[in-house]
């Protein structure tokens, strides 16, 4: 149970005692100015007035029954309707001790589910570039935080391996390409080959049908041209596991499934869907009518799922959502794209729903998410006007870490330079756009995100290092000390409620998908350390239980700073 579910039962407890609705109370929240109160009650005046009760009067009332709580220390009334909370700094100090000998701090759910996240889903025959980094990164904190919390995630990595494209790009590298050379093919080379067979298909008739063959011989498994297919594939997935390596991914090989895995199942959904008359033939097309959703003339939209007997896009998802549900048996799925495949899902979900495929109790989530912009608010691209491939955007990031950590420690060794340069350099990356709501665009920064200052990795990573140093210049182990903490600076205590509130943003993030509230919280808590640090000696401190005691909190801080990070798949590092 968190700080905040405990004070809130203390809540519902009186306003049960005061004959309060209880559908009325969900209204405290933890206050950023800590000088006026720890936790404040909002929604009072919203209360006494559906009540037709005196503001104060109310407030009175349930103030009179919080003050027998051991929890609360003061409790006072501010106008206009609001009710100020300050904590006992002895009920945190008996309770805190738990926190040690828990390795998850208490946020281990209760019902856990079968999850599946699909994430990243970078286009086959090209590089990753920056358009992929949020889908890549957010869905994998999102596995990770599900699984910290107890649910069983099945990570899905879904890649468009079919279709037209294939047809052109398979067709024009059987024509350029001999059996050696497509061998040894890599994929900035299928790349152009891709742009080249584009070209080409728009203008010549015979390569079109050519292309349109090859895609009949794919589907008759013809070993040729299934060498060749599987050759893009496997070239291209090579490439972007490096890049996975490089940003911590933790999206393996047995996570991919590609279009084609869903080709077989796809004549027996239409079938199904035609029997229930929930998809129609219509000039040569079969076509479902959504009737919830209305098209620019404001008539039913019209998703079509077969055309001139080739399957389309909307289709081939639909018969992956059917297996999810019904073959995987997941209880909710999430899905990572930006905000443009919002009316898609929203169709999928419809059409899905219609046929009997998910179920009432199914949750379908779309966690969207803006664009990466740069200081023009453009989208971040080349000179040239092109996206910014990943790989060049992580070397770039690791050259700029190396010249702040050169200036920083002129004295380190080129190999200690070169491994802190690659970890911090991508560990910025990664917290640059974690800790910005995924739902808006941002401005990429270099200067801002490498700095070892304000919101960054560095910051964060830093305060770890400290943390480290400072337990191992103390020589006393952790585990053998007896002593309970101790609370009498302010700072102390603004601490450990601080590692309290890490229950409540843990089970808040992994039920809305927004890290940006994790970088927040890690970034306040190591604020917070530093002021300790600055202000109050912690291994040299003349009163052997103070020093003990702060040496306890620091070590529980690192602790909440070592899994936060992890959580959002930043490494931690041993010196800085």
């Amino acid at each position: 149970m968190t700080l905040q579910s405990i004070i809130l039962q203390y809540i519902k407890k009186s306003a049960l005692k005061n004959n309060i609705p209880e559908s009325e109370i969900s209204f405290i929240y933890l206050t950023k100015k800590q000088n006026i109160s720890h936790y404040q009650i909002n929604g009072i005046i919203k209360i006494a007035k559906n009540l037709n009760i005196n503001v104060l009067k109310l407030s009175k009332v349930i103030m009179f029954d919080l003050q027998s709580y051991f929890l609360f220390k003061k409790i006072r009334f501010c106008n206009p309707g609001f009710i100020n909370i300050f904590l006992n700094e002895i009920w945190l100090t008996r309770n805190i001790e738990k926190i040690i000998h828990d390795k998850n701090f208490g946020t281990i759910t209760t019902k856990p589910q079968k999850i599946v996240i699909d994430y990243s889903s970078p286009n086959m025959a090209k590089e990753m570039h920056v358009g992929h980094l949020r889908s890549t990164i957010l869905g994998d904190v999102m596995a990770r935080i599900l699984e910290f919390v107890g649910h069983n995630v099945i990570r899905m990595n879904h890649i468009g391996d079919w279709g037209k494209p294939f047809g052109m790009l398979i067709q024009f590298i059987k024509e350029k390409y001999s059996y050696n050379q497509i061998k040894k093919i890599s994929l900035p080379e299928i790349e152009k080959c891709y742009k080249k067979s584009k070209e080409i298909y728009k203008k010549n008739l015979l390569f079109q049908e050519k292309s349109k063959q090859c895609l009949i011989y794919l589907k008759n498994k013809n070993q040729k041209y299934t060498y060749i297919w599987k050759k893009i594939i496997h070239t291209t997935m090579e490439a972007n596991k490096k890049i996975y390596k490089l940003l911590n991914i933790t999206l393996e090989d047995q996570h991919i499934f590609g279009e084609s895995f869903y080709i077989p199942m796809i004549p027996e959904l239409i079938q199904d869907l035609q029997i229930k008359k929930i998809a129609i033939e219509k000039n040569n097309k079969i076509i479902i009518y959504i009737h919830e959703i209305k098209n620019k003339e404001g008539k039913s939209m019209g998703v079509i799922i077969k055309k001139n007997n080739n399957f389309l896009y909307s289709t081939i998802d639909l018969a992956c959502l059917k297996y999810r549900i019904e073959t995987i048996k997941a209880n909710k799925i999430i899905y990572y794209t930006d905000i443009r495949q919002t009316q898609h899902i929203k169709q999928l979900q419809i059409i899905a729903q219609k046929s009997g495929y998910i179920h009432k109790k199914s949750i379908l989530e779309h966690h969207t998410f803006g664009m990466v912009l740069s200081k023009n608010n453009k989208p971040f691209q080349t000179r040239s006007g092109k996206l910014i491939k990943l790989k060049q955007l992580i070397n770039q990031s690791i050259k700029k870490s190396k010249n702040v950590i050169k200036n920083k420690n002129p004295n380190f060794r080129n190999k200690k330079i070169k491994n802190l340069s690659k970890i911090i350099g991508i560990s910025a990356i990664k917290y640059a756009d974690l800790s910005h709501n995924r739902k808006k665009n941002y401005i990429f920064n270099w200067d801002k995100m490498i700095s070892f200052n304000g919101n960054t990795a560095p910051y964060i990573q830093y305060t770890y290092t400290r943390i480290q140093s400072i337990i191992k210049k103390s020589h006393v182990h952790i585990k053998f000390i007896n002593n309970k903490i101790i609370l009498k600076k302010k700072i102390e205590i603004l601490l450990s409620i601080k590692i309290f509130q890490f229950q409540e943003i843990i089970k808040y993030v992994s039920k809305t998908g927004t890290p940006h509230i994790l970088c927040e919280y890690l970034f306040n808590l190591s604020s917070l350390f530093s002021i300790l640090y600055e202000k109050y000696p912690i291994i040299y401190s003349k009163i052997i239980k103070v020093k003990k005691s702060r040496l306890k909190l620091s070590y529980i801080i690192g602790q909440i700073i070592k899994t936060g990070l992890n959580i959002l798949g930043i490494p931690i590092l041993k010196y800085m």
